[in-house]
């Protein structure tokens, strides 16, 4: 599945609607020096940039107080310039970083993390879901991959991939396995999975043979290793796969995409008065 090509096609769509809207805002903060989420902002305000948004690019020395960074958080969220906002994680370990997310204005959290988005999705009802979730279930749609009904297995069970993803695929009248590290016999989920979505963060977990043959794999992770980059799934699993989306090049592209769209969509939100029966 070329997750690159398909982020493409997004971007250009992104691009005409902000054209339409005329301006769209997307502010980003990082606390610290962190080498990988110094590429992921990068990378997000080169994307937003050619879509025609208007970044801000706010960075914080790592010495940055809590409540330092929730104020920044607070005259962003009343910066009606400011559309979407994204505080890239990690966060240093003296910033508890749930207090931060939940301090975004929910209409503004392109990131789709606060709790009023997640209950949302949880509801059937989603407004802004997270952007690699989104770019997962945008993939198995591209190549014409049937949800409803399959057998789908998610590995991993965190609040902004695994969960996320498996409710899209149960709304989607999927039938939904979520596996995780306590998961027993992880193998026989596998056999039986028209669909996974592998999102543990463990590089070459999923082995060929543990796939049923024809299945569609979506690889969400991102392991560093001395080979370089490599997914949760073993390249082999190509061979016995119908479907597989590489590492890099398949979900990685996706999410940058999705962020693009969730920010058009809270533009769009915004300059309707917000969700139904919040304060303009």
């Amino acid at each position: 599945m070329d997750g690159a090509a398909l982020a493409r096609k997004v971007r250009a769509a992104v691009a005409g609607e902000v054209a339409e809207l005329g301006h769209v805002g997307l502010a980003t903060v990082l606390v610290g020096e962190d080498p990988a989420s110094q590429v992921y902002i990068g990378l997000k305000h080169k994307a937003a940039t050619e879509a025609g948004f208007e970044p801000t690019d706010h960075r914080l020395p790592a010495s940055t107080s809590q409540s330092e960074l929730l104020r920044l958080v607070e005259e962003l969220n009343g910066d009606e310039g400011v559309d979407g906002l994204l505080v890239q994680l990690p966060l240093p370990d003296h910033i508890d970083e749930g207090v931060v997310l939940r301090a975004i204005e929910p209409v503004k959290d392109v990131d789709g993390v606060h709790p009023m988005n997640a209950g949302f999705l949880a509801l059937g009802t989603p407004t802004i879901v997270p952007a690699t979730p989104r770019g997962c279930i945008a993939l198995l749609d591209e190549y014409g991959v049937e949800l409803e009904g399959a057998r789908t297995v998610v590995i991993g069970r965190s609040n902004i991939v695994g969960k996320p993803v498996a409710q899209l695929l149960v709304q989607r009248n999927a039938t939904v396995t979520i596996c995780h590290s306590r998961t027993r016999d992880l193998a026989a989920h596998l056999r039986e999975a028209d669909v996974v979505v592998a999102a543990v963060g463990r590089p070459r977990l999923v082995k060929a043979e543990m796939v049923k043959p024809g299945a569609a794999v979506i690889d969400v992770g991102v392991n560093r290793t001395d080979d370089g980059l490599v997914g949760d799934v073993d390249p082999g699993v190509a061979e016995v796969a119908g479907l597989l989306s590489p590492v890099p090049g398949g979900v990685g592209p996706m999410t940058i995409a999705m962020l693009l769209q969730n920010t058009v969509e809270a533009a769009r939100l915004r300059r309707n008065g917000g969700y139904p029966g919040s304060t303009p």
